[in-house]
């Protein structure tokens, strides 16, 4: 147990993947413009990167590394990606039309998103079993999901600020971001 909550917090706070990493950032800088849509986005993560690390790692567990065939692990793990995500589009499309709208062209972008396929690919190099993929996964997805929101929050409200003309946009998101990254620093001292 104790092992599992170090994997967790370890993903989610102190190697978060987006701030720590540096994987995923075309969802996590165009999506979180607005703070709906930013945990939208960071749900379908969750959802997908939990999946898939249940689904990867039982593929190569019982089927790639038994029958000598890890070489074609990263092509089995982007077809495991890429079937989940057009699942949650589907989902969404139906139950959230407004959300679906307002993910636009960065749902489908969860498909290609190294965060995914590389949290796939942490599993199998520091040969964790089922339940640590699992694990994992899920909390690499929720601090994804702490990341895109914290980073919608501050955009909402750096809207309604004084900012100087060659910092407005994508320059102010990009110090934010950074300013973000240094501040999760702090958790490296937990584990």
């Amino acid at each position: 147990m104790k092992e599992l909550l170090i994997i967790g917090v370890g993903a989610a706070l102190v190697n978060n993947v987006v701030l720590s990493q540096f994987l995923g950032l075309c969802p996590f800088l165009g999506v979180s413009k607005k703070l709906k849509s930013a945990f939208g986005m960071g749900m379908a993560v969750v959802f997908v990167l939990t999946i898939s690390s249940l689904i990867t790692s039982l593929i190569y567990n019982y089927i790639l590394k038994p029958f000598d065939l890890v070489y074609l692990n990263t092509i089995v793990f982007i077809l495991v990606i890429a079937a989940l995500v057009q699942f949650v589009e589907l989902i969404i499309k139906k139950y959230s039309p407004s959300l679906y709208e307002a993910l636009g062209v960065y749902l489908p972008l969860i498909t290609t998103n190294c965060a995914v396929l590389g949290v796939a690919l942490i599993n199998v190099t520091k040969e964790y079993d089922i339940l640590q993929s699992v694990v994992n996964g899920l909390f690499t997805a929720i601090g994804f999901t702490i990341a895109i929101v914290i980073l919608a929050g501050i955009r909402e409200r750096i809207e309604y600020n004084d900012v100087p003309e060659s910092f407005k946009g994508m320059p102010i998101v990009l110090v934010t971001a950074g300013l973000m990254s240094i501040a999760f620093l702090g958790f490296s001292g937990i584990l």
